[in-house]
């Protein structure tokens, strides 16, 4: 039987200590809120500091099977909590633990922080079957 993995690892600067510190909190408490939950939103992320406690920069990443929408839901919660501004994104990768048809691939999402919505994503499925499929593959 085959494993499927979603994986990530990205970096968000919030921009002041203080800031990472709320952004800390507030993942504990969204996590904690959700204890009793059937599917809980944000088990599919950890959420850490990157750099020294003075640092304003946090690590996003999946400890072992990644939910991409837990990200996306995650920034954005944080961005209003923070009023963040600015684009930010992240990639992904899917992998699977034995080689099967169509299990690899990944992709990206860029989200603006300031309107507070996801404003592009590209899958690598998707855009390999465009280019295949004569569409073009710069595009």
């Amino acid at each position: 039987m085959a494993d499927y993995f979603t994986h990530f690892s990205c970096i968000i600067d919030v921009g002041t200590a203080d800031k990472a510190a709320r952004a800390l909190a507030l993942f504990q408490d969204l996590r904690a809120a959700e204890q009793e939950a059937d599917e809980p939103e944000f088990a599919g992320l950890t959420l850490s500091r990157q750099d020294a406690p003075e640092g304003s920069t946090l690590w996003i990443h999946d400890d072992e099977h990644g939910d991409v929408e837990a990200v996306i839901s995650f920034v954005l919660r944080l961005a209003d909590a923070l009023d963040l501004t600015g684009l930010w994104g992240f990639q992904y990768s899917l992998t699977c633990s034995r080689p099967r048809i169509d299990a690899f691939g990944g992709g990206a999402h860029v989200i603006d922080l300031g309107a507070r919505k996801s404003v592009g994503w590209t899958s690598s499925q998707e855009w390999l079957a465009a280019a295949l499929n004569g569409e073009d593959a710069h595009a």
